[in-house]
């Protein structure tokens, strides 16, 4: 790896992405207050304070769901917790503490990683609503509001404090490649073909991939960045 990753894990719908594309400054994750957008690991890079590093975005976990769908997702984010330096751990302050954000927390602890836990949309901050997020036991809650951009400092400042635990390696030699196609084509098949792992999700229904997922690997010692893309659709 070329910098320190961290990891954006929660439920469904706490505002991950949103965070993913403020603290990136780019809008690569798809937003929308629909659980289950983002559905593969999404990786950018970032800077706060002049230390560099590559944030991920990860599907909402539902820990206890059978569906496929789900499955899969929580599968995508399991790589990311276990490959990450640093995880936040996104919680949502509108809604409290759900059943589902102490199933979360119970699968973090297990990692061993150092876990910042943020509990976003809190717009107008009241420290009272923070107190319930205590008895998760990952310590001090952050409030913040992506959205409004609102406590984000500190949080990053918890988060870059991690760093000087983390050896890195330079690779922006990384050539890059993208793999592009119409939907259903079986873009995603060859990506997780030539990766040797499933990578991506592959389904015969057309829209699958919803964002463009980035993925290094490494062949006869020459590293590469396989690019798939969502399925373009001629407009009409």
């Amino acid at each position: 790896m070329s910098k320190p990753l961290v990891a954006i894990v929660g439920r469904p719908n706490v505002g991950k992405s949103t965070f993913f594309n403020r603290v990136s400054g780019q809008k690569l994750s798809i937003v929308e207050d629909t659980p289950g957008v983002t559905r593969d690991r999404l990786y950018a890079d970032a800077e706060w304070c002049g230390k560099p590093f590559t944030l991920i975005d990860t599907g909402g976990i539902e820990i206890k769901s059978t569906d496929e769908m789900w499955k899969h997702i929580k599968s995508q984010a399991e790589i990311a917790i276990e490959t990450a330096d640093v995880i936040i751990f996104f919680c949502d302050a509108k809604t409290g503490l759900t059943a589902s954000d102490y199933d979360v927390a119970d699968m973090l602890r297990r990692s061993g990683k150092p876990i910042v836990l943020a509990v976003n949309k809190l717009d107008t901050y009241k420290e009272e609503i923070l107190f319930d997020f205590y008895e998760l036991g990952l310590g001090v809650p952050f409030g913040i509001s992506s959205e409004q951009a609102k406590g984000l400092g500190d949080l990053l400042d918890e988060v870059c404090s991690y760093f000087d635990q983390v050896e890195t390696e330079e690779d922006a030699d990384r050539l890059k490649i993208a793999i592009v196609g119409k939907p259903n084509a079986g873009k995603s098949r060859l990506t997780n073909k030539l990766l040797g792992y499933d990578r991506t999700i592959v389904s015969n229904v057309a829209g699958t991939t919803r964002d463009a997922i980035d993925t290094p690997i490494e062949v006869n010692g020459k590293k590469y960045t396989l690019i798939d893309t969502a399925g373009i659709r001629k407009k009409r």
